[in-house]
């Protein structure tokens, strides 16, 4: 038996995957956690298999450092994610942390479960939109942002000021400043809407 605990902060979607994965007789839903921090200490108490991992919370952490936190403990369960956000910076920073498969929400219910299926079993199980996401990248390196960076300029792509970013960030505004002349050249842009742009282009921000 396959044990799975399911994290999303929407108790909709998780009412509904806990009736999809528990109609299969190999597989068993033993917890579920609304938040990423619930998910961490659940993953520790419950002992799952395989946590199925939403990418973003309505507070505290998000999926990604979740997963980290999960797969940096001796016997770690596999971490799948499960999510609605398919940017690069999104599904390379999930896989970094030590997801082992990534599927989107709007994925047929069977490929979800033989996702299930093959993360238990130790195997990699992203979706064939990611994989070929993934494979692009490697053929074409592109200019890398750091997650920093990356989080700096999607609070700017939210309309955030430099000071919303420092508290938000818990940076002083001088080096919120000294992220986006970093970020200018990278990118090879001159002001925050071609930097927002250009990332968006690029799928280094939703």
């Amino acid at each position: 038996m396959i044990r799975i605990l399911v994290a999303d902060d929407h108790p909709v979607v998780r009412a509904g995957l806990v009736a999809l994965l528990d109609s299969e007789d190999d597989l068993t839903v033993v917890g579920q956690a609304a938040t990423a921090d619930a998910a961490v200490d659940a993953a520790v108490e419950l002992a799952p298999d395989v946590v199925l991992m939403d990418l973003q919370f309505g507070v505290g952490r998000g999926g990604a450092d979740a997963t980290r936190a999960i797969r940096s403990a001796a016997g770690a369960p596999r971490v799948l994610i499960l999510t609605n956000y398919d940017t690069d910076a999104d599904i390379l920073g999930a896989v970094e942390a030590g997801a082992s498969g990534y599927l989107l929400k709007d994925a047929p219910p069977e490929e979800l479960i033989a996702a299930v299926r093959a993360s238990a079993a130790g195997e990699s199980a992203l979706a064939p939109a990611v994989a070929t996401r993934l494979l692009d990248r490697m053929a074409h390196p592109r200019v890398e942002l750091t997650p920093r960076e990356t989080e700096v300029l999607q609070l700017v792509a939210d309309g955030s000021s430099n000071a919303t970013i420092a508290r938000r960030l818990y940076l002083t505004e001088a080096t919120v400043k000294s992220h986006l002349v970093r970020i200018f050249t990278k990118l090879d842009v001159t002001s925050r809407t071609q930097a927002v742009a250009a990332a968006r282009r690029s799928g280094a921000i939703r």
